[in-house]
């Protein structure tokens, strides 16, 4: 039997998932039906757009310009900034819900994976029906919408997806590239990015055809690999297959450029404490702990700095992670105005793996550790249920009087 392999990919996901938790928290405005974009703060330097509305696009508006760009073309455009650990909790979601339909699932990136629908394809009237019936489902279920491409080929399935959008299904079978695919423009090709479409065109090279019936030895001198893997992907040569065997995570992280050169240790703490709260969100949705943490420093000279130290136990706790990385920064920070901070972990662990602990962890921590898991998993389920500004710390709403986080 041929080869089906399905591309899932969720339209303008950071808009759509940001949409939906503001209208379960009561907002009266879907931020899909207004010039709306995910991004950073005009305040903010290097703010670009990471997700945009339709109404938004209309305004010629494209997902990583910069924000302030983005602002000129539309005055009244609406800016939210992002919650990655809301979206990494969604994309669980959704890939947990498609492993059940076939458990030959690769996920691509936080938006978007592959299916090999080739060993369910009898389940089903025809890939397209059970395409669409997916399709409507997760839309029913969780209110966002996908595209989803259809092909024999991993690559094709992938440009098929980015076919007309939103929330529709799309076919590009290796039969069908000279008709679907072949009239596209060469920048409309998988991997094909600016500069490599600058060197096409001084070729004489415009449409995705053009390349694909080109000389491959004058695209490979011209770009090299890269050329001869754009020659492939436009004559729809792709053996890859779908690598469902889930890639170990090797780390979560956060980071933030601040809208003002920070200077007082206080208002650092702080935002340690927020990039904080979203990792260890992050690790606790995924039901993982950290053996290790980093804070990162960028000044306002640019120059970067970071400090790492091993956890004695590996964990997921707002409180351990945050206080570790409170001493990070105060052995790390020399008083130069701050721009960037950032906090990594890695070194993970599930986190129903057992630990051994000393005599002092047993008649010490042990309590208080429980007693953090509790409010950790508290605070997680009131912000899954109402959203994540349903409960805030006390200390993030005003400046601290000590480095304490009631």
């Amino acid at each position: 039997m041929e080869q089906i392999i399905f591309h899932i990919d969720v339209n303008s996901a950071y808009l759509s998932w940001t949409a939906l938790e503001r209208l379960a928290a009561g907002d009266t405005v879907d931020l899909r039906q207004i010039p709306a974009i995910i991004g950073g703060d005009i305040s903010k330097r290097h703010g670009v757009v990471l997700a945009k509305s339709i109404p938004a696009k209309a305004y010629g508006i494209s997902t990583g310009e910069p924000v302030v760009n983005a602002v000129r073309k539309c005055p009244h455009l609406t800016i939210v900034p992002p919650d990655h650990a809301m979206y990494e909790k969604k994309s669980h979601a959704l890939m947990q819900y498609l492993s059940n339909i076939s458990p030959d699932i690769e996920q691509a990136s936080i938006d978007e994976c592959y299916m090999d629908f080739t060993s369910i394809a009898h389940l089903y009237p025809s890939p397209e029906t059970a395409a669409a019936a997916i399709k409507d489902e997760i839309c029913s279920r969780f209110g966002f919408t996908v595209n989803i491409g259809i092909s024999n080929k991993k690559v094709l399935s992938k440009m098929a997806s980015d076919f007309k959008k939103p929330n529709l299904v799309h076919t590009l079978y290796s039969r069908e590239i000279e008709k679907k695919l072949w009239p596209l423009p060469v920048s409309s090709l998988f991997m094909c990015g600016h500069s490599s479409v600058n060197t096409l065109q001084k070729l004489g090279i415009i449409t995705i055809g053009d390349l694909a019936k080109a000389n491959p030895a004058i695209i490979s001198s011209h770009l090299k690999s890269h050329g001869m893997l754009l020659w492939n992907y436009a004559n729809g040569i792709d053996d890859s297959v779908v690598l469902s065997q889930p890639v170990k995570r090797k780390g979560v992280g956060s980071s933030t450029t601040l809208s003002h050169d920070v200077t007082d240790r206080k208002e650092a703490a702080r935002f340690l404490l927020s990039l904080t709260e979203s990792v260890s969100a992050s690790l606790r949705s995924f039901s993982e702990a950290a053996g290790l943490v980093c804070v990162e420093i960028k000044y306002n000279n640019f120059q970067s700095v970071s400090h790492q130290t091993v956890l004695d136990t590996p964990s997921a706790s707002t409180e351990t992670i945050y206080q570790t990385a409170l001493s990070l920064f105060d052995a790390l920070w020399d008083g130069t105005p701050i721009r960037l901070l950032g906090i990594r972990t890695s070194k993970l662990v599930s986190a129903d793996e057992p630990v051994q602990l000393s005599l002092f962890d047993l008649n010490a921590k042990a309590p208080e550790s429980e007693k953090q898991k509790k409010l950790d998993a508290a605070l997680d389920s009131i912000r899954n249920k109402y959203g994540q500004g349903a409960v805030v710390r006390g200390s993030l709403l005003s400046p601290p009087d000590n480095d304490s986080w009631d």
